[in-house]
C-alpha cells in the first residue's frame, strides 16, 4: 500500500504556509509538527472554554468534557484505561515526581539501577535518592557500540534491587532495547521496571499492556501533540505510590501524581491526536472493526514501509532495519576527502 503524502501534508497547517513548507527539521529535541485536529481543539478551548473546568455552568462543563475526551483518547491509543494515566507538564517533571512518590517505600541499602544510555530525566531524579541511603548502580553501555548488554544487567541486579530504570529506544544510537527481555529479568528479581519511552514513541504506538513495563513515560509533543508528559502505570503499582498532589486529590487517579494543576487546554487538545490517527487510517483502510490502538498502528507501518522503499541508503543515510531493533535514523556525512588531525573535515564541512 502507498502512503498518500499529499493527504498527510494536508493535515498539517505548517505545510500550507510557503515560508515553512520548505523546511524539514530533523531535530529530535524540537518535537514534531502538529496536525490541524490538535490545533483546532487547542484554539477552541482557549476561545470558548478558558474557565475552571468541571463546574456547573455550560462552558465549564464543556471544558471538563474536552479534557475527559483527551484522557479517553490517549487511553484508547495506548490500549489502557484513563485512570492509569497521569498527564503532567513534561516527562522530566513526571520522572521527578515519580521518584518522590516511590521514595517513601524505599529504605537505606535498597538499590536502583540506572543506565548511562538514558536521558538525564530518567537518571538524575533517581541519583538524588542516594541522600536517603539508596544505592544507585549503573548499567553501562559498551563504549565501542553505545549498546547495553543484557548480560551486564544480569550481573548488576540483586535481591536488593527495587527499580531498574531504562529506555525503550536510545536517543543517542537509536537502538530499540529488548524491553520484554529486560522486564523478565527485572520481574524475576522482584523489582519494578521503569521505562522511558520518549524516543520510542515517535516510531511506534505503544501497547502498554503488551510491553510489560510497570511504569511507562513519554511526551506528546514528540508525537504530534501539545507539550504534555504522559505517565502510565500498572494499577497495583500506582496504588502503592504516595500521593504528590493536594490532600483532596490523594484518592483521584488522574491527579494524585501531579502536584500542579493540570494544563487544561493542552490536555484537551490531545483528543485531536485520535482524530488525526483516525483520518490517516480512514484514508488508507476500510476495516472499521479495529480498536483505536490498532487503527493508530496501521498508518505508522505504512510510513515505515514507505521509508524503506524511498530512502536511498547509499546517499549518506543509515540503512533502515527492523523497527523492533533500531529506530529510523537519518545521519549526515561530511563532504570531505580528507580529515584533519583534530577530526574535522579539511574543507570546513
Amino acid at each position: 500500500m502507498t502512503l498518500n503524502l499529499n493527504f498527510v501534508r494536508s493535515q498539517y497547517p505548517v505545510f500550507q504556509n510557503p515560508e515553512t513548507a520548505q523546511w524539514a527539521f530533523l531535530e529530535n529535541a524540537g518535537g514534531s509538527y502538529v496536525p490541524h485536529q490538535v490545533i483546532e481543539r487547542l484554539n477552541h478551548f482557549f476561545k470558548y472554554t478558558k474557565v475552571q473546568p468541571f463546574g456547573l455552568f455550560d462552558s465549564s462543563v464543556a471544558a471538563g468534557e474536552a479534557m475527559e475526551a483527551a484522557y479517553r483518547c490517549l487511553a484508547e491509543l495506548l490500549n489502557t484505561d484513563p485512570d492509569q494515566l497521569t498527564l503532567g507538564p513534561s516527562t522530566s517533571m513526571n520522572f521527578y515526581v515519580l521518584a518522590q512518590a516511590i521514595r517513601p517505600g524505599l529504605k537505606a541499602g535498597d538499590e536502583i539501577i540506572v543506565t548511562n544510555q538514558d536521558h538525564e530525566a530518567n537518571i538524575g531524579c533517581w541519583r538524588r535518592l542516594s541522600e536517603f541511603g539508596i544505592v544507585i548502580r549503573e548499567w553501562q553501555i559498551d563504549h565501542q557500540t553505545g549498546e547495553l548488554d543484557i548480560e551486564d544487567l544480569k550481573n548488576l541486579i540483586s535481591s536488593r534491587t527495587r527499580l531498574v530504570c531504562f529506555n525503550l529506544c536510545s536517543n543517542i544510537v537509536g537502538t530499540m532495547n529488548d524491553v520484554k527481555a529486560i522486564n523478565e529479568i527485572v520481574h524475576n528479581a522482584g523489582a519494578l521496571a521503569v521505562a522511558d519511552g520518549v524516543s520510542f514513541a515517535p516510531h511506534g504506538l505503544a501497547d502498554v499492556n503488551d510491553l510489560g513495563d510497570d511504569l511507562f513515560l513519554f511526551r506528546t509533543y514528540k508525537t504530534f501533540g501539545t507539550h504534555i508528559g504522559v505517565m502510565w502505570g500498572r494499577r497495583d503499582v500506582l496504588a502503592e505510590l504516595e500521593s504528590q498532589s493536594h490532600y483532596f486529590n490523594a484518592d483521584k487517579p488522574l491527579y494524585r501524581l501531579n502536584p500542579a494543576g493540570p494544563q487544561h487546554a493542552q490536555i484537551a487538545a490531545l483528543a485531536g491526536l485520535g482524530e488525526y490517527y483516525d483520518a490517516l487510517y480512514d484514508k488508507h483502510f476500510t476495516d472499521s472493526s479495529l480498536s483505536r490502538h490498532e487503527r493508530g498502528v496501521k498508518p505508522m507501518k505504512i510510513t515505515l514501509d514507505w521509508l524503506k522503499q524511498h530512502l536511498d541508503t547509499d546517499a549518506s543515510l543509515n540503512e533502515i532495519t527492523d523497527m523492533l531493533t533500531r529506530a529510523v535514523t537519518l545521519a549526515e556525512q561530511a563532504a570531505s576527502d580528507t580529515v584533519g588531525p583534530d577530526g574535522r573535515a579539511s574543507n570546513g564541512a
